[in-house]
């Protein structure tokens, strides 16, 4: 068997700035000093005139991406999550989601698997931070293949978008040869009738690989990719709900206000359905290996079979 190609998703981004950056002299890219870490220095070394670093000031290059988008630039600006979503929340608010400016907000090292980093870093809040703001887009790719393939499809979106972005290298598991990305739509990667695993980001891969274990106990789970969150295909999460009976979400965020809050709000108004949500509970990360840290806080595969036979008890 191949081995499984590993890539973090900053790293699909920095591509995708890449491809975009030879292909629309009309984009621009800045970052608040990580270049290194966002990957955004990919684009700096290749259009060093179309590049600028707002330094460690948050607020500054959001409100700087805002009157560059004014006069007709596309601006692609990036930090760390907890400091593009959390720090400079008031400046996306009042700046680039009231009026409606089209900047793209994109924002690295969210979740639990900056590892090492700690709570501090570990943002596990931006989703629903975001989500609060009204006509922000919401995307969070499941790999590098469809990181990249978001950032070239938001360039011809008008509006407010933030992008979410992983440190830690995971799965491909898309074909970059024949992938293509839509915003807003969910795509289902497995049948099944038992129950239905919606998952973002790399909880996605998770997903599948959960899926696989209860196929062998003779479950058979229909597994979606949301990579959208807001907005969320409604469609695609009803009828899973009304085919499947019972639901699991599945994301590297808090419970609270993300892809699991999103879910039950429209499954409560639309298909009242049990629904058990996978992801960080009302607490804060810690420090350590990445790939500990996911198991240690539940998200794992063996936690969405769990809670995929706990949701198909309360049908």
């Amino acid at each position: 068997m191949a081995d499984v190609i590993k890539k973090a998703t900053r790293d699909g981004y920095g591509e995708g700035l890449l491809a975009l950056g030879e292909k629309d002299a009309n984009v621009i890219v800045m970052d608040a000093d990580l270049a290194g870490a966002t990957k955004t220095g990919v684009f700096k070394k290749a259009f060093p005139d179309r590049f600028y670093n707002a330094g460690i000031a948050e607020g500054n290059l959001i409100g700087v991406a805002a009157g560059l988008s004014l006069s007709g630039i596309t601006v692609y600006a990036s930090s760390f999550a907890m400091f593009a979503a959390g720090r400079a929340f008031e400046q996306i608010r009042n700046s680039i989601g009231y009026p409606h400016l089209n900047v793209k907000i994109c924002a690295t090292h969210a979740g639990i698997s900056v590892g090492e980093d700690g709570a501090s870093h570990q943002c596990n809040e931006d989703i629903a931070l975001m989500r609060t703001i009204p006509g922000m887009t919401i995307i969070n790719p499941a790999d590098a293949v469809e990181a990249k393939a978001a950032v070239l499809a938001v360039a011809d979106f008008e509006g407010p978008v933030y992008m979410r972005f992983g440190r830690l290298a995971v799965p491909v598991i898309n074909d970059e040869a024949t992938y293509k990305f839509e915003i807003g739509k969910g795509i289902t990667l497995t049948e099944g009738n038992d129950v239905a695993i919606i998952a973002t980001g790399l909880m996605v891969n998770e997903a599948l690989i959960a899926a696989e274990q209860l196929k062998a106990e003779g479950i058979n789970a229909r597994v979606i990719n949301i990579h959208t969150i807001k907005p969320l295909d409604e469609e695609i999460v009803i009828k899973a709900a009304k085919e499947c009976g019972c639901v699991v979400t599945a994301e590297e965020h808090s419970i609270i206000g993300g892809l699991g809050g999103a879910v039950a709000e429209v499954l409560s108004e639309n298909c009242p359905t049990p629904i058990k949500r996978v992801g960080v509970n009302d607490t804060f990360g810690g420090s350590g290996p990445a790939v500990e840290m996911l198991k240690i806080y539940g998200l794992d595969a063996d936690h969405i079979v769990e809670a995929a036979k706990q949701a198909i008890t309360l049908k």
